[in-house]
């Protein structure tokens, strides 16, 4: 039996607050406002990392603040069709095959990280290419205010009371509403579940964020192309290698059999998760070696 858990906050919700302007509403969820403030807080920090001309190689930024606001432009777009275009395609091919419409409708929620960061990482390279920036400044740039729109974006997942973890009986588990309620077959006793969304971002966001605060600042990172980026792509593989454990696949990934339900799991016995992260975590730990070995 569960001896204690958390009821979800009833005064939580996916709204901020909503305008009926006749005939047509308009909502502030918490979601977009966790979107907007990761971007002009990372585009805030790039810009005040470019006034530190000590933290690069060469003791000179590679990019004028101005040009830190056109990179901005560039990565809202990648993010949001990578993200959208990630979660079509990845997680519910079917469904938008049979309503493409329902593609358009970003604010009704629906974005994959991995999506959004190829998305971004193209933004990048193409805004580095036609501006003559080493993409690797642009890189290891976008990689060290990352965490700070990842933890954005995991409280407004706990908020939206999305994403959860599976089942639990342990102390801090939360009793999510609407779907979140809903127990396995087997499952006999009030589902609370894990609240995978703060696991997540105490670990992308906080914690990552922390390491990248600590290799730009004191140990100089920036001077050695593409260690930061590495780092942040390897740290975060194996956060979200490891969360994967405890959170629920979305519904597309489960299996329903008499005693509950059954994650289907990849060739590899992973998650679609953790195989989008294991890559991530390669080419991280391959960028690290490689920025360690050259010469600064």
């Amino acid at each position: 039996m569960i001896a204690a858990v958390i009821e979800f906050p009833s005064f939580l919700r996916p709204e901020i607050f909503s305008l009926d302007l006749g005939g047509f509403t308009f909502a502030l969820r918490w979601y977009a406002l966790a979107y907007i403030a990761g971007f002009v807080i990372g585009w805030r920090l790039i810009v005040a990392a470019t006034r530190r001309p000590q933290l690069w190689r060469g003791g000179e930024a590679p990019f004028t603040a101005d040009q830190v606001e056109s990179l901005l432009t560039w990565i809202i777009v990648g993010v949001i069709l990578g993200g959208r275009l990630g979660f079509v395609l990845i997680y519910q091919p079917d469904y938008y095959l049979a309503h493409p419409m329902q593609i358009l409708k970003v604010w009704e929620g629906g974005m994959s990280f991995h999506g959004g960061l190829t998305g971004a990482a193209l933004a990048g390279f193409l805004f580095a290419r036609l501006n003559g920036i080493p993409p690797s400044a642009v890189g290891d740039s976008m990689a060290m205010v990352i965490p700070v729109g990842l933890g954005l974006g995991r409280i407004a997942n706990f908020i939206n009371a999305e994403l959860w973890g599976h089942p639990t009986t342990m102390p801090w588990g939360v009793l999510f509403p609407g779907p979140g309620s809903v127990c396995p077959p087997d499952w006999l006793v009030v589902c609370a579940r894990h609240p995978t969304q703060l696991y997540e971002a105490g670990m992308e966001g906080l914690l990552l964020g922390l390491v990248m605060w600590w290799l730009v600042t004191r140990a100089r990172a920036l001077t050695r192309p593409w260690l930061v980026t590495g780092t942040f792509l390897a740290g975060y593989g194996l956060a979200r290698i490891l969360v994967e454990f405890w959170r629920m696949p979305d519904d597309q990934f489960l299996a329903v059999d008499p005693a509950g339900y059954v994650i289907r799991l990849g060739d590899l016995g992973l998650t679609m998760g953790q195989s989008l992260s294991l890559p991530m975590v390669m080419i991280g730990l391959g960028l690290v070696i490689t920025a360690r070995m050259r010469r600064t």
